[in-house]
């Protein structure tokens, strides 16, 4: 055994004009002095903001260095080959106490091209919604390109896209190129790969604190949006209790919901992959040879990939929580 542990690492909290106080109210994390928290970064490879672990021996460690010591034993062979010391996926908590710019992210292709980065594709777990939030996803009807210029032209975007009234347990897939955006009152688990470069197309003629229009980035988004119309945006699923339920599956992650009030046992020996739980509800712990590491509600938890067996013990009545890796 290499010595690898299930890591939980220190959030990273940003502070968002459109942020509000549910990142502490709901997922129990101290904010410290930010008055308005939008994001906390839970497990991120961005550069300039790396996550730094928090628990055990590797405590300070950044994950970067992390990787480069352990290679495939942490992220599994085939993440290592094709991501070296880059890790794949940044995890985060939204909180959106006001309306999120309308945007998008380019593919891979194009963001190579642009930016020398990956695209960003990404997914949403509701956590909590106020009555009549709505996420933004896709496109209302049939839109040409020229119809999509015109309408940002006149400053009424809005009236093209598809909107969703949603509830806790929505989810929704966003893959690169797909129109969207957050609205007023709604926090989310937001599993993307990890990129940051995003195009913003519309932001409801808001001003920065200086009384500047923020940018918008009309000329490079426009090559990077499907136009194509969907029937339905919102992803169905089925939750199997005390079993792992996927939700979302793509080249880029795969996301299960696990439900669970009865240890679990896990065999991940055919996975060639870290897992990462986040737990959305209750507090549980991870059991590995012997030893054991508490996971509390809003907290998230990396386990190695060399790691392939484990018990996940319920220490509250329900847990709740997402479960991601990435499939060969």
């Amino acid at each position: 055994m290499n010595g690898l542990y299930p890591l939980k690492f220190k959030p990273i909290l940003l502070d968002k004009i459109w942020g509000g106080d549910r990142i502490n109210t709901i997922l129990n994390k101290d904010l410290g002095e930010l008055p308005n928290c939008g994001e906390s970064w839970e497990i991120s490879g961005v550069e300039g903001n790396i996550s730094l672990v928090e628990n055990g021996f590797l405590a300070g460690n950044n994950l970067q260095e992390i990787i480069e010591i352990y290679m495939g034993d942490l992220v599994g062979d085939s993440v290592f080959k094709k991501f070296g010391e880059e890790f794949p996926l940044l995890i985060k908590f939204i909180d959106a106490q006001q309306d999120l710019s309308i945007q998008v992210h380019p593919n891979d292709e194009l963001s190579k091209k642009r930016h020398n980065a990956y695209g960003k594709t990404e997914m949403w777990y509701i956590i909590d919604a106020k009555e009549d939030a709505l996420i933004n996803s896709g496109f209302e009807g049939e839109v040409t390109k020229e119809q999509y210029l015109k309408y940002v032209e006149k400053g009424n975007l809005t009236d093209l896209l598809h909107f969703d009234k949603v509830v806790e347990g929505d989810v929704f897939f966003i893959p690169a190129g797909r129109v969207h955006a957050i609205g007023k009152g709604i926090l989310v688990a937001e599993i993307q790969q990890t990129s940051d470069v995003t195009y913003r197309i519309f932001d409801y003629n808001r001003k920065d604190d200086k009384g500047n229009l923020r940018e918008l980035h009309t000329k490079l988004a426009v090559d990077a949006i499907d136009f194509s119309y969907l029937e339905e945006y919102k992803t169905k699923y089925i939750v199997e209790k005390n079993k792992s339920s996927e939700i979302v599956s793509c080249n880029y992650f795969t996301t299960n919901i696990l439900e669970f009030s009865t240890a679990i046992e896990k065999d991940y020996s055919q996975l060639d992959s870290f897992i990462i739980y986040m737990s959305l509800d209750g507090d549980f712990e991870v059991e590995y040879e012997g030893e054991k590491v508490k996971v509390n509600k809003g907290e998230t938890v990396l386990i190695p990939a060399s790691l392939e067996t484990f018990l996940l013990n319920p220490l509250t009545k329900e847990v709740k929580t997402l479960e991601v890796y990435i499939k060969k």
